[in-house]
């Protein structure tokens, strides 16, 4: 059960594809606000990975946090640590069956694109993946990010609208020279004029992504 000071405990992981375990790849996939596990799933035949994992975490009430990700990080509390602690959480039940970190990708749209990127940051390691979709890293302006571990090499991609209304172009930027400092192999991509959605060049990009860790 969910409680007051930890409103994701305890909530449900949607799970399609692969059976968890032996090896195999593991994509865990953040939904956005106001959304579900089954709204994010519905991409991953997207990616045509017949042997990938596909798991989605949810989040109380379909919001990660009920504010901006640029908003004064206390007032998204406690939601956000405890939407943190939630992706901690399922990422060491992952790596307790047998899969190491360099197998997971760590997937998210929009509110979880945002929750995706904060939570790799404070947790910099070699992870298979990161994938952000229309998201960056959670904070005000003038927010600092801890320099921390390193993504030893790790493909990180983030992909945006130019004029997206909920993502600012400078928090993208901003976003990927985190990553880059911290080690990552960073692909941006800002697509001129697109809504807030994830188009077909994205969708190809992470599949390349995800295929490389899955054999």
């Amino acid at each position: 059960m969910s409680g007051v000071n930890d409103p994701h405990a305890g909530q449900p992981v949607a799970h399609t594809g692969a059976p968890l375990g032996e090896g195999r790849a593991v994509v865990i996939m953040v939904h956005g606000r106001n959304a579900g596990p089954a709204n994010i799933l519905g991409l991953a035949a997207e990616f045509k990975q017949p042997d990938v994992t596909w798991l989605a975490p949810a989040a109380a009430n379909g919001t990660w946090y009920p504010y901006g990700f640029m908003a004064d990080r206390a007032t998204n509390e406690p939601f956000l640590t405890s939407a943190l602690n939630r992706l901690r959480t399922l990422v060491a039940d992952v790596t307790a069956r047998g899969v190491p970190a360099s197998k997971i990708v760590l997937l998210g749209f929009s509110q979880g694109a945002c929750l995706t990127g904060e939570f790799a940051v404070r947790h910099a390691t070699r992870y298979g993946g990161i994938v952000m979709f229309s998201g960056g890293l959670i904070g005000p302006p003038g927010t600092t990010w801890e320099d921390g571990g390193s993504f030893d090499q790790t493909p990180v991609f983030l992909g945006c609208s130019d004029v997206d209304s909920h993502i600012p172009k400078s928090r993208v930027d901003e976003s990927a020279v985190v990553f880059g400092r911290l080690g990552a192999d960073v692909t941006k991509r800002i697509y001129p004029g697109m809504g807030h959605l994830v188009n077909e060049d994205e969708i190809g990009v992470a599949a390349d992504l995800i295929g490389r860790i899955s054999v």
